[in-house]
């Protein structure tokens, strides 16, 4: 089995195609067939159905596929952490982040990083916990910003405690100012909710849950950005970091009590040791948060954690 082989092989289950495949990869795609059928004889089963034209992934390939994918990431850190060995002031970051870390302080730490480090590439990936932790385990992530607790079903992760966020309820500006207000006060009242993959999702569930209703949703399935439009627009309210309404005139955070909060990590995995360049952002981002800690110019909301 050669890494190359495993490369057409992803490039054609992303494409199922074996043309598109091989114009992706630069190569003849009869030299693309041919190292497929080595890589199935070398397997002992076919990983593609091709039937009238339509290609497929059998069962062999369903499940070579998630550990190509994580063998190919593994072999291209590899090369750039042998790289960094060798005394070349080169690297790259993959850095996973929330939309309200992205939104908020990370832009900073980051630029701080690149200063100390204008050689390293950095490559953000912003989205919900649950989609960076399943990123992180395929070797897509070097590290990544997620949301504790881990499900008993993730993967093993190396995580260190660093933040905690307050969240609040946004609402339209405008709308009969409150100090504070209870979880059970959202009872039938519409409410914009992320899609599947955010914490906050889950978050705002489970604390409706816990008190007793199902929360009624005025629209469902956005990212951070459109959630905070729609209750600008006056489709409902939502929990969301206190963080990200700075610099959002037309909304307003109300907390609640008792208050809800979530607790930040900086993770990856276990089985793997972080390239040198990551671990140089890691050292960078941890200075950074102290600093900032100690200035008092953390956003709204945010506690660094010891």
């Amino acid at each position: 089995m050669q890494l190359q082989q495993l490369a057409y092989f992803v490039a054609v289950a992303d494409a199922r195609h074996f043309t598109q495949a091989a114009e992706r990869m630069r190569v003849a795609q009869p030299s693309l067939s041919k190292q497929i059928r080595a890589l199935e004889t070398d397997l002992g089963a076919p990983l593609f159905s091709r039937a009238r034209g339509n290609v497929t992934l059998t069962p062999a390939g369903e499940a070579l596929l998630p550990l190509a994918r994580r063998m190919l990431a593994d072999a291209d850190t590899a090369r750039r952490e042998v790289a960094e060995l060798a005394g070349l002031r080169k690297g790259r970051v993959r850095l996973g982040a929330t939309p309200s870390l992205c939104a908020g302080l990370l832009a900073d730490a980051l630029a701080r990083f690149h200063h100390g480090y204008p050689g390293v590439e950095l490559l953000v990936e912003e989205g919900g916990s649950r989609d960076l932790v399943r990123d992180l385990a395929r070797g897509q992530l070097d590290l990544a910003l997620i949301i504790l607790p881990l499900q008993s079903s993730d993967p093993a992760l190396t995580t260190e405690e660093i933040l905690r966020e307050n969240l609040v309820v946004a609402t339209r500006q405008g709308e009969r100012p409150r100090a504070r207000m209870r979880v059970e006060d959202l009872r039938g009242r519409p409410l914009v909710m992320f899609r599947r993959g955010y914490d906050l999702r889950e978050a705002t569930l489970n604390a409706c849950r816990q008190a007793g209703f199902e929360p009624r949703f005025a629209v469902e399935g956005g990212e951070m950005d459109a959630v905070l439009r729609f209750v600008e627009a006056g489709l409902g309210a939502a929990v969301v970091p206190s963080m990200v309404l700075d610099g959002r005139p037309g909304l307003t955070g109300t907390p609640l009590v008792p208050g809800l909060s979530r607790t930040i990590a900086l993770a990856h995995r276990k089985d793997v040791e972080p390239t040198r360049a990551a671990q140089a952002f890691r050292t960078t981002f941890l200075a950074f948060l102290t600093d900032s800690s100690r200035e008092r110019t953390l956003p709204p909301g945010v506690e660094v954690l010891p």
